[in-house]
């Protein structure tokens, strides 16, 4: 992570947090510090491993989706809701972006689309400014789109087998 980013997230929740007479916790901090140490999106049960194997600093379940849900209404982190899984993601420095997810694995790569971003930003909404977006789109990947075709042939080839040796 870019020592910028973590300096300004770091100073977000610090002044939330003294604003709003609330305890600077270190727990809070190093989930703060292994969100944004994290490529892309995780789960809870990734982070709270992510806290105890890697920074020795493992904390309750309980405490992590509170301060997962603080930094969610800081707008520090945002939660997906992948196909019946939810993922969480920093999104301080990343407001807006689009996910390809296949129905098939359930796998999802991020994507880059200047087009919509640009449509996005040019729209006009009445009474509502705009912060950021999602956007989901779902179909199924080559790995699993090639899968499905080496199993239709493979079933071709056995019904052809099949046909072949009744007629005999």
């Amino acid at each position: 992570m870019k020592e910028s980013v973590r300096t300004t997230v770091r100073q977000i929740l610090t002044s939330y947090l003294e604003m709003n007479n609330h305890r600077k916790t270190p727990e809070r901090y190093a989930i703060l510090d292994a969100v944004y140490d994290t490529n892309g999106h995780f789960t809870l049960d990734e982070l709270s491993e992510k806290l105890s194997e890697e920074n020795n600093f493992p904390v309750s379940r309980a405490t992590l989706y509170n301060t997962l849900k603080l930094f969610m209404e800081l707008r520090l982190v945002i939660r997906h809701r992948f196909q019946g899984q939810t993922k969480y993601e920093a999104c301080y420095d990343n407001n807006s972006h689009s996910h390809q997810i296949c129905t098939v694995c359930g796998k999802v790569t991020e994507i880059k689309s200047p087009q919509v971003s640009e449509t996005i930003a040019n729209m006009h909404l009445k009474r509502f400014r705009k912060d950021g977006y999602s956007l989901y789109i779902y179909g199924i990947c080559s790995s699993c789109q090639a899968k499905i075709t080496r199993y239709k042939i493979k079933k071709k080839k056995d019904n052809q087998n099949k046909k072949n040796n009744e007629s005999r």
